[in-house]
């Protein structure tokens, strides 16, 4: 086991930049779930409204996806370093002002500072995901992408866990201030790391001034490459079922295992272990990136496979097996894809691109959980079956990919 993760522990060690990068990401990913129970325990507090509830759900999304464009222009156009330092330290801020909600009155200010610090990240994430082949080589690129993957799934998995109990215990105020206290030491960790960037030069910089003109030509420039808008639809294809799928996991926790918060826990515990661990068996099984693009259909289509068994099977331990067996086909397609537009990304639009891929996914996500909620709110399906014909339309998503992007991708390859 220790052998299977030596390359990656070497490269934490070994190469300063990336490792404070990636632990700069760790704190921030870990406070942004550590938090957000705090955040609906506020609501709760104030509020005994189901839908005020959710709808700090839907301005999360939207702040994400409507910046998101604007966003990947600052990312190609600014320093990535000195942009990440600024969100971090604006996040905590807006994470801080969350205390000032102290009467029914004042909790509008929840949902407003919420959508700042969502809109921060839009800017933030891109700028990280566009540093992480300047701070490595190209052959540790995969690896830098694994770790990062992983990190977040172990955090997914214990953040919100910890942020439970601390809320509890500690009270909302406190683990907002400790919350905001995560974003300042990523931005110190962002600080102390040297992150090269391609600039544009001072033609690009004056053509783009206009922020419009800007994202036009990242969006023509993703347009023109089909080798890079090919893996740039892998996450926004797969979380058009998935984002859906993942929301139905609440409903079965409740409504068919009779187990509440704790099958949820148990539930994303194995969502979040399956991520971490899917990228580095797919790195094992398909080493040769050319196949990585057919990988994503694979993917795709055994992601939506294994949750048509949790759609059938009523027993928790079986549950938890194929809903690990599905995020691990979900992880192993996030990172190829990452990786791919890493490589094939000129620097100075990478930060467009990946904004794109985040506003595909956001979007994706928002369309998948809001129809899967109608359709049980209206009553037109149970949650079992509606998990089945989830799971079967993402299954040949995957197929149609096969047949479509794969197969163009081959074509392309061919003609290199």
């Amino acid at each position: 086991m220790l052998k299977n993760l030596r390359p990656y522990l070497t490269l934490i060690k070994e190469n300063h930049d990336f490792r404070r990068l990636w632990l700069a990401q760790s704190v921030s990913n870990f406070g942004d779930w550590f938090g957000l129970l705090a955040l609906y325990a506020i609501i709760s507090r104030y509020s005994d409204s189901e839908f005020l509830l959710g709808l700090i759900i839907v301005v999360k999304m939207l702040s994400l996806a409507f910046f998101s464009p604007f966003a990947g222009y600052l990312a190609d156009r600014f320093n990535r370093r000195k942009l990440m330092i600024w969100c971090d330290l604006l996040r905590g801020v807006a994470v801080l002002g969350i205390i000032l909600v102290q009467s029914v009155e004042m909790l509008w200010l929840a949902y407003v500072l919420t959508a700042v610090q969502m809109m921060l990240s839009a800017v933030f994430e891109p700028a990280k995901t566009s540093s992480i082949p300047n701070v490595t080589s190209e052959a540790n690129l995969t690896n830098a992408n694994i770790i990062s993957t992983a990190t977040w799934s172990i955090i997914f998995t214990t953040g919100m866990a910890i942020g439970g109990f601390a809320t509890e215990w500690l009270g909302t105020d406190l683990v907002l201030i400790l919350d905001s206290l995560t974003y300042a030491l990523s931005a110190w960790f962002v600080y102390r790391a040297t992150i090269p960037q391609t600039r544009l030069s001072k033609a690009e910089l004056y053509r783009t001034r206009n922020p419009l003109k800007g994202i036009k030509e990242g969006l023509s420039y993703l347009l023109n490459n089909r080798h890079i808008l090919r893996p740039s639809l892998a996450k926004g294809t797969s979380t058009v079922f998935l984002g859906g799928l993942v929301y139905l996991l609440i409903i079965v926790s409740e409504e068919v295992l009779m187990m509440g918060s704790i099958g949820l826990g148990l539930l994303y515990a194995a969502r979040g272990f399956g991520t971490g661990i899917g990228p580095m068996i797919g790195r094992r099984l398909f080493s040769d990136e050319k196949d990585w693009v057919m990988v994503m259909g694979v993917a795709i289509t055994f992601c939506g496979l294994m949750y048509m068994v949790v759609g059938v099977v009523n027993e928790l331990v079986l549950m938890l097996i194929f809903v690990l067996l599905a995020h691990a086909a979900s992880g192993a397609n996030w990172v190829t894809s990452t990786v791919l537009l890493q490589k094939r990304t000129q620097d100075t639009f990478r930060g467009r691109i990946f904004s794109t891929e985040w506003l595909l996914f956001t979007i994706g996500s928002s369309i998948s959980t809001t129809a899967a909620s109608l359709i049980l709110e209206f009553e037109l399906m149970t949650v079992k079956p509606l998990i089945m014909v989830y799971g079967g339309i993402m299954a040949l998503g995957g197929i149609l990919w096969s047949f479509t992007i794969t197969k163009n991708e081959k074509s392309w390859q061919e003609d290199l």
